[in-house]
């Protein structure tokens, strides 16, 4: 079996997983793992009507999805041709009827582009990241969560701002987002309902929050550099299947292969639905109840 598909032990993938985290915190040049990003004067600076691909990644959060694909349809681009790549699993029946809803709404400018993975796959979000990065025409590619909305002008601002550029990686200086919202909260009760339907949420439900880099879901990457470096593709442990929904520990290892932290853009209008359970990861009471009482802290902090 290679090495992409297997599921590795746990002693081996906790050891390797931590010399990977400690390296890419600085304990390790980069170019150990990618010798090159390409550069400046190699990649493209696009004008006019830019090409954006934007890949988010759906397991079992169907109730948050369906906010950030309707923002899509409720405000539609004028300035960009986008491409909404999401990767979901059969076996989660919620996802898949809330794209079959989607796929059957036309939009101008906006393709949808479903593309389905196994499960052990997809618990793996680089691996589809990389999947994405490596296959896209686009010119600028916004890898992204599922609980990010592109409300109003977000994309033809963006567009407008990308003009030009010949950056590694841009992110939004500012985002705004919800207070940590329960399972009960009648913004996922009704992202959550049965009866798919466009759904959106009032800016009062926001607060605004300042961002210092481009985090996991606010990595906005030339397409020049993400199909020539994948997205952490020469790290094979990011690559490789697992049993579970993995914390996302290949962001930072992302940023580190690029030899950035990303240039902030005054991008507007980009809101994120904060949520207190990871419904995603595994079960467990001990560990979903700190993970809880962490976040909290975190959120308070």
């Amino acid at each position: 079996m290679r090495d992409d598909q297997r599921i590795g032990s746990r002693w081996t993938d906790s050891l390797e997983l931590l010399f990977l985290r400690f390296a890419a915190g600085g304990m390790a040049p980069a170019k150990w793992f990618l010798p090159e990003v390409p550069p400046e004067a190699s990649r493209a600076a696009r004008t006019g009507v830019l090409k954006i691909e934007i890949v988010s990644h759906c397991w079992n959060y169907a109730h948050f999805l369906v906010y950030q694909l309707s923002t899509l349809v409720l405000f539609p681009p004028t300035r960009a041709e986008v491409t909404m790549t999401v990767f979901y699993a059969h076996e989660d029946a919620g996802t898949r009827k809330l794209l079959s809803f989607f796929h059957d709404i036309r939009v101008p400018g906006v393709i949808w582009n479903w593309q389905a993975l196994p499960k052990e796959k997809l618990f793996r979000r680089a691996i589809g990241r990389n999947q994405a990065a490596l296959a896209s025409a686009a010119d600028w590619i916004w890898f992204t969560d599922c609980d990010v909305l592109f409300r109003k002008q977000c994309i033809d601002e963006l567009a407008t701002l990308l003009q030009g550029r010949r950056d590694v990686l841009v992110y939004p200086n500012v985002e705004r987002v919800t207070p940590l919202l329960t399972e009960s909260d009648p913004i996922l009760a009704n992202g959550g309902d049965a009866n798919c339907r466009l759904l959106d949420i009032a800016d009062a439900q926001f607060i605004e929050h300042k961002l210092t880099r481009a985090t996991g879901p606010m990595q906005i990457t030339h397409g020049d550099v993400a199909r020539a470096c994948g997205y952490c593709d020469s790290l094979k442990f990011y690559q490789r299947p697992a049993g579970h929904w993995c914390k996302a520990h290949e962001d930072r290892a992302f940023r580190w292969l690029l030899r950035s932290q990303g240039i902030g853009l005054d991008i507007p209008d980009v809101y994120r639905i904060r949520h207190l359970y990871k419904g995603r990861y595994k079960k467990h009471p001990l560990s979903a109840g700190l993970r809880g009482n962490i976040r909290r802290l975190a959120s308070w902090l």
